[in-house]
Parts: C-alpha cells; structure tokens; sequence
C-alpha cells in the first residue's frame, strides 16, 4: 500500500487532537477508519508513531519526527496549490520574537529596493524554530542552539544577554544586573519558543522557582506585574519595549547565537539572496 497525502493529514490531525476519536470527527470520517490509516502509515515506517500504552495518546520519538516532516510535506503541498502565490512567490521569513533586532528594518528596506518581484514576509510564530520544521516559512531567524533534525543552520552574530525587571522594583534602580541578582526570586520561562532555562544558572544558584509563560507579550506582562524576572537579549529591549519592565546588561550571561536556518531540500529560489544580505547586514568586522 502507497503512503498519500491524506495519510500524512490523519496522522497530523491525530498528533494534534491527541485522540483518535477527535481526529475522526474533524476529518470527518469513522473512527475505525482513521485507525486503519493511522495502523497503514505505521507499517509502511516499520515503526509505531503513537504509544497506546497510556489512557492519554502520545507521540513516540519517532512519531515526533514524523510529525515534522508530514507537516512539512502538507504544507509544501498546500503552498504548491495556492493560486494566489502563482504570480509572486513569498519568501516567508519566521522568527519567535524580535527577528534580527536592529538589522530587521534595514533589511526589508535594502530587500525592497534590491528584490522587488520576490516580496520578503516576516512572520512571527511561537515555536522552537519559528515554524521552520512545520514547512510554515522558508527560512528563520532562530537564538540559541538547535537541534532539530533535519535543518541547516548558519551563525550570523552573536548577541549579548539582557535581565528584564518590574520598573517600580528594587533590581531597577541598578545600572546592571548579574545571575545571582535574579536568583532570588521567580525567574519566567518560555519552554515554547524562548532561549532561557534554569540551567543558565550556576547550579549552587539557581532560581528558588520559575514561571511558565508561552509567548513574548505574556513574558513582558507577567514581568511587568512583578511575578517574576525575566532574562533575553538586547534585541528584546530594542523592539519590545514596556512601560512596565526595566532591561538591564547582564554581563555575566553568556551570549546568544543569531542563526540563519533553512530546511535540507528544497530551498526557495530567492534564500541565497537573503542569506548574503543578512551576512552582509550583520558581518562584525
């Protein structure tokens, strides 16, 4: 039996309902059915996508990876068929949050004037890689290391570490901070698309506790509410500035790498062009 597009579209409606059951009923057929697909793509792998062991359904590594990549596919498919992307055809830039920080602007700008029949979209998409690994975009501004597989990556700079604190609390009022500072207290993580852990920390001085948040703007307002601190790059206090929240240097943090990242394969025609931009945009001489 071929493996087609409408298998790689059960597994992905599975992976993302976590249920059978609801996978069947979005797609809009019977259960066993979706089943049958879900049992086919698994034979035709040679290995099990989902642990059924669990009253809760789950992804196996394997079935992480393939998730991936049917993504990818669909969306490849998908973006083929657009007829509204038959006369131009986007480069779709992804990035977490604050893209290339003070290059970002003079970027579009030069991409403008030097490539106008190819327009440069710059999207911003909470995931790890910037929906580079979901085939959402065609190349990514990504921090810190990655190690998706099946992405190519090239380091563009490096960027120096921020400490980010409620403006009306008493680590504001310091001309910079240091990891100890912010030990004290909850520091506020992003286990979706940020770059800070509490392995940042010397483990003798690690943070009595952290708090989960998802997205930038829910960083910046629980900082700002003075649940906890927060610790990013310079480029965050550039381009997300708060009325609430105070940045700081934090000079005993360890810089972050600012890649550039494609997927192996195919490329856009255009992304060799973008890649001698950005090189050329933030080459530190």
């Amino acid at each position: 039996m071929s493996i087609e597009l409408r298998h790689l579209r059960s597994f992905l409606a599975i992976a993302e309902e976590g249920s059978v059951t609801r996978a069947a009923a979005r797609l809009h057929l019977t259960q066993p059915a979706v089943s049958r697909t879900l049992a086919a793509v698994e034979k035709h792998l040679g290995t099990r996508l989902v642990d059924r062991s669990t009253h809760h359904l789950a992804l196996t590594a394997e079935g992480r990876i393939f998730r991936d990549k049917a993504a990818a596919a669909v969306a490849a498919f998908d973006e083929a068929l657009d007829p509204t992307r038959l006369r131009r055809w986007p480069l779709r830039l992804g990035h977490a949050w604050s893209a290339l920080g003070p290059f970002t602007t003079p970027l579009l700008r030069r991409w403008e004037r030097e490539q106008p029949q190819t327009p440069l979209e710059l999207l911003r998409i909470d995931d790890r890689t910037a929906g580079l690994a979901r085939g959402e975009v065609d190349a990514a501004v990504l921090r810190g290391q990655v190690e998706t597989p099946g992405l190519v990556t090239e380091l563009l700079f490096m960027e120096p570490r921020v400490a980010a604190v409620t403006s009306d609390g008493p680590l504001a009022v310091k001309d910079e901070l240091t990891l100890s500072d912010l030990a004290a207290g909850p520091v506020l993580v992003n286990p979706v698309s940020g770059i800070t852990t509490l392995a940042l920390w010397p483990e003798e001085e690690r943070p009595v506790s952290a708090v989960t948040v998802t997205n930038t703007d829910d960083w910046l307002a629980a900082i700002a509410a003075g649940r906890g601190a927060g610790v990013s790059v310079v480029s965050t206090a550039e381009m997300h500035p708060h009325p609430g929240v105070t940045y700081r240097p934090l000079p005993d943090a360890p810089p972050v790498p600012v890649l550039l990242a494609h997927r192996v394969g195919p490329q856009h025609p255009a992304l060799p062009a973008l890649r001698d931009m950005a090189r050329e945009l933030t080459r530190q001489d």
